[in-house]
């Protein structure tokens, strides 16, 4: 209920009576009482005045379940939510849960990870207080080979999910990165647990830099930070809330077709270097080429010198003029 009572109060911008609390929600005016008294205690400004009701004051950033819970207008893409202050990771916890039985839409969010981990297996550095750690848990019905494409879902969804809250020009590096102006400002990592074509579960995690903060000199050059970029303060669970959305109505289309075809031209004009010059790492050799976007299974397709196409469907792509490739 305080989830509930914080939304409305935010939603208003106006005092709340509390009768109008009790109504709406079914509750005594007691319970509302000990309910306004809790989350002030959990750090919200709530200015109570006699004949008039509630009224929730600007504050700081108050991250946390009730304030994710408040925020998340989705039907099934967050929920049920999860907040932890410390965990050692959100894809470890997912993946833990979704053994456990949490249905699809479980979101895990921390504010801290004590081992957070990136592609193959690399450290990401997850501190408390500053960034969007989390992880959504599927449980597709389609096949394992559809799997790949749902990074390319996430990741849309967190370029557009920057854009409405920040009104920066996030893109997408295929496949897996957000970038602002060249620098890395996310990353994910999809993990998934199958038996021959059937997946038991995926587990989608994000990590999104988001207070002003101090890189360590290997990324210092590579890396940037939304407050950074926008020069405001950002909402955490403002941005989590919107990034579900999206991806809950672009992943809903994805299901419906069985590709990306129904937000195919949307991802390519977000996609970092489309058009430019990129070097792709390819198990049976490197080579250059033109960026041409993507198709409608996720390939990133690269036209080579004598003007043939190359669908590369996996490995690593260096793009011109982003981490440091000139």
């Amino acid at each position: 209920m305080k989830a509930k009572i914080l939304a409305l109060l935010r939603e208003r911008e106006d005092y709340v009576s509390g009768q109008e609390i009790c109504g709406r929600f079914g509750v005594s005016r007691t319970a509302v009482w000990k309910a306004i008294g809790q989350l002030k205690k959990e750090g919200y400004r709530i200015e109570a005045v006699q004949n008039r009701g509630y009224l929730l004051m600007p504050e700081e950033e108050v991250y946390g379940q009730h304030e994710l819970e408040s925020r998340m207008g989705t039907k099934w893409a967050g929920h049920p939510l999860c907040y932890y202050d410390e965990l050692p990771s959100t894809n470890l916890q997912a993946k833990l849960d979704a053994e456990n039985g949490a249905p699809q839409g479980a979101l895990v969010v921390a504010d801290m990870q004590t081992a957070g981990r990136g592609r193959r297996g690399r450290a990401w550095s997850s501190p408390a207080g500053m960034n969007a750690y989390f992880t959504l848990i599927l449980k597709p019905e389609f096949p394992v080979e559809m799997a790949s494409m749902v990074t390319l879902v996430m990741g849309l969804a967190v370029a557009e999910g920057i854009r409405e809250t920040c009104g920066v020009e996030a893109r997408v590096k295929w496949p897996n990165d957000i970038v602002i102006k060249g620098r890395k400002v996310c990353g994910m990592l999809a993990e998934m647990s199958t038996e021959r074509d059937f997946i038991h579960y995926i587990v989608m995690g994000v990590g999104i830099n988001v207070k002003r903060q101090e890189f360590v000199p290997e990324i210092a050059d590579m890396a940037i930070c939304l407050e950074q970029e926008c020069a405001k303060p950002v909402s955490r669970a403002r941005l989590i809330a919107n990034v579900m959305g999206i991806f809950e109505r672009y992943y809903d289309i994805f299901r419906r077709d069985g590709n990306l075809e129904g937000f195919l031209e949307t991802y390519n004009e977000l996609l970092a270097g489309r058009d430019g010059e990129v070097r792709v790492l390819d198990p049976k050799g490197e080579f250059r080429g033109i960026s041409r976007g993507i198709n409608s299974t996720g390939e990133l397709l690269v036209e080579r010198e004598d003007g043939t196409v190359e669908a590369v469907y996996a490995g690593e792509v260096s793009v011109r003029g982003i981490y440091g490739y000139v």
